[in-house]
């Protein structure tokens, strides 16, 4: 299917690695021409070189910035001014309990996860408003509809990520501009590979003992009871980054395995 995205200008926010390299590589497999953007050179250049392998033609940008902090935001609104498409990737997750959270992780997991994309939407909307064209995605969680109680800290910004989607979409009205979010659940990412392994090590148990566990204990509402790949969250994020999903606008879109057991 072409997705007609040929030429548009994408930028994925922590996109050398995981879900984001998955979003910056299927944007580039479809003629996008994509800002791949990680904290340090090595690792932007790293995703490049992977993207290439798979995508020989793909046009890309580096962008070495932490997007977490407001002078990574200014070093990447001053070198990308303008965006046809942004997808706010980046995001931490750390389980903790809640009474051994200080404020200073309630902070830094809101300023990472949430300001982040405000601080970019912020920049990159009204240009596209002005063009009349243009998508903005955050991509939030599960957690961010049914808290996980290992890490409330987490599931609070990815429920106000849904809260600033929505808001922001309803500033589109009557435009050709969407702003939707995308909500993976348990994804074999790098960081829940390194998970599976040190809990096999841990435990003595296989990988495949780790995950089944897993969707016992932790996750026991999933359908699909596996976790999903970076490639099928791309491939949602793909689409709603396309014209032909025009008539999607501030909508919570799920690609979460059927955790979350509500109809809406």
């Amino acid at each position: 299917m072409d997705l007609h995205l040929t030429g548009k200008r994408a930028l994925v926010s922590a996109s050398s690695g995981g879900i984001g390299l998955a979003i910056a590589r299927s944007l580039a497999r479809e003629g996008a021409r994509v800002v791949v953007n990680g904290r340090t050179a090595e690792r932007v250049e790293q995703a490049l070189t992977t993207i290439r392998h798979e995508v020989p033609d793909a046009d890309l940008t580096p962008l070495a910035a932490d997007l977490g902090t407001r002078d990574g935001v200014g070093t990447a609104i001053g070198a990308i001014p303008e965006v046809d498409i942004l997808v706010n990737n980046l995001g931490i997750y750390q389980p903790k309990p809640f009474v051994d959270i200080p404020d200073e992780d309630w902070f830094h997991f809101f300023e990472v996860n949430v300001l982040s994309g405000i601080r970019l939407s912020r920049h990159y909307l009204p240009g596209m408003l002005a063009r009349n064209w243009g998508r903005i995605i955050f991509i939030s969680s599960e957690s961010g509809v049914a808290t996980p109680p290992e890490m409330i800290h987490y599931g609070m910004t990815k429920t106000a990520q849904l809260a600033i989607a929505r808001g922001l979409a309803e500033l589109t009205a009557g435009t050709a501009v969407t702003v939707n979010s995308v909500l993976p659940g348990p994804t074999r990412s790098e960081g829940v590979e390194q998970f599976i392994k040190d809990n096999a090590d841990a435990q003595g148990k296989t990988p495949v003992e780790i995950e089944r566990d897993f969707f016992t204990t932790l996750r026991p509402n999933s359908l699909i009871k596996r976790f999903a790949s970076v490639d099928e969250v791309a491939a949602m994020v793909t689409y709603v980054s396309s014209p032909l999903a025009s008539a999607t606008n501030g909508s919570a879109l799920r690609v979460e395995g059927g955790v979350v057991r509500s109809i809406l």
